[in-house]
């Protein structure tokens, strides 16, 4: 992964100014610089881990944020950091959601005090198997339900509800793919380009999804969901897809279950 120069130098200056003072004991660069698909004027993020004590003062502070221009050299320039402690680092490994653990995906140490992160973060990168064919098939019968709603909103001529199924059958089809995969979901900004690295999907996919999303519409959604249907066995019935999303989604409340996009 190639770092352009001014977002380097950033990081950098990031280091110096951070390295030496007592209430931090690591520096991790993420986002887009970190995943090698920064622009020109992007931002530098990064996670700061802060001692114990210093972390809850800043929490106390309601001061878990730095944003400072001073440290960059480019045009519109700026770093953009969260404060966190290694009990957070420590609750993502265990039981983080997978855009809490991509948000790790290419992330790297600027530095640390500590001998025992990059072990850490490698656990926290590891893709989630426990639950993954319950979840692939959650995600298939919400995109089957997504389909039907849209053969709903057709009839009905509903713009809302045409919007809200293609956007919500682009979601679960690609979270699908992305499972199948075993790439981690890296919620909504990163999601296309995640499922570009997906060698696994069907052909004409994403081109699908996007004619999809620019005319959300019944005959769209459903080349699109069909294509889905056809390139794998997902081991969903129809039935067991209403079954599953009357159970699970709108009878949720009745046990308090996460919902599936929070998954």
């Amino acid at each position: 992964m190639k770092i352009r120069e001014h977002h380097q130098r950033a990081i950098e200056r990031l280091r110096v100014e951070y390295e030496n003072d007592p209430r931090f004991l690591a520096l991790i660069i993420g986002g887009s610089v970190a995943k090698g698909c920064a622009r020109e004027d992007s931002d530098v993020d990064f996670m700061i881990v802060a001692t114990a004590e210093a972390y809850q003062d800043c929490k106390a502070k309601e001061d878990l944020f730095i944003n400072r221009t001073d440290l960059c050299d480019y045009p519109s320039g700026f770093v953009d950091g969260k404060i966190i402690n290694l009990d957070y680092l420590e609750a993502v490994a265990l039981k983080g959601n997978e855009p809490s653990r991509a948000a790790f995906d290419g992330a790297f140490l600027a530095f640390s005090h500590r001998d025992d992160l990059d072990q850490l973060m490698q656990k926290i990168r590891s893709y989630p198997e426990i639950g993954l064919q319950e979840r692939m098939r959650a995600f298939y019968a919400m995109a089957f339900i997504q389909n039907w709603l849209m053969g709903e909103a057709n009839r009905h001529d509903n713009r809302y509800t045409k919007t809200r199924a293609a956007n919500q059958l682009a979601l679960f089809a690609g979270r699908l793919i992305l499972a199948h995969n075993k790439v981690l979901y890296p919620y909504h900004k990163w999601f296309l380009h995640y499922l570009e690295k997906c060698p696994n999907k069907p052909e004409g996919f994403l081109t699908q999804m996007d004619t999809l999303l620019q005319t959300p519409n019944a005959e769209n959604a459903n080349t699109f969901f069909q294509n889905l249907r056809n390139y794998h066995d997902w081991g969903v019935t129809d039935h067991q897809a209403y079954m599953w999303f009357m159970e699970k989604v709108e009878w949720s409340w009745m046990d308090g279950t996460t919902p599936l996009e929070d998954v």
